[in-house]
């Protein structure tokens, strides 16, 4: 009886040291930006924050649902919880609350284009930066009016 024929097959070689970096750069990505791991930039950035905000967002209409929900079991208890709005300290939960309400609501558009936009994903630097200065545009105005009103007379 005589042996079959074997193939000997080589092991996969490793890439060689620094291709995925050249690789990287030829298609214009950086290879790790710095104080980072990932290389997503503002992509990643923009990822956390849209999470952070979307679930800053979710928890404040979970406490506001269970505080209108007082309402009908309790009219003085629902009136005390009211009460308690009228802080300052709960003033500047509110301008938290608007700043995560604008850049989550812009943010989702600009994620929507990059989605459903051929040109989205190439644009993303740019509206990123557009995300950012709409912010500042509506949140700056809102915050020196509702500052005024909480900490006035």
């Amino acid at each position: 009886m005589t042996a079959p024929n074997l193939v000997e097959v080589a092991p996969p070689r490793a890439p060689p040291t620094g291709s995925v970096q050249r690789l990287d750069r030829r298609i214009g990505l950086p290879s790790k930006p710095p104080g980072t791991l990932y290389r997503g930039r503002e992509g990643m950035w923009s990822w956390v924050a849209h999470r952070i905000t979307g679930v800053g967002i979710f928890f404040f209409l979970f406490a506001h649902v269970l505080d209108t929900a007082l309402v009908r079991v309790s009219p003085e208890a629902y009136n005390e919880v009211i009460g308690t709005y009228k802080h300052p300290i709960v003033g500047l939960l509110e301008v938290g609350l608007v700043a995560a309400i604008l850049f989550h609501a812009f943010n989702g558009i600009r994620l929507v284009l990059v989605d459903f936009w051929a040109r989205g994903p190439r644009l993303q630097r740019q509206m990123m930066i557009a995300v950012g200065a709409v912010w500042v545009v509506l949140f700056v105005p809102f915050v020196i009016r509702h500052l005024m009103h909480v900490f006035g007379d």
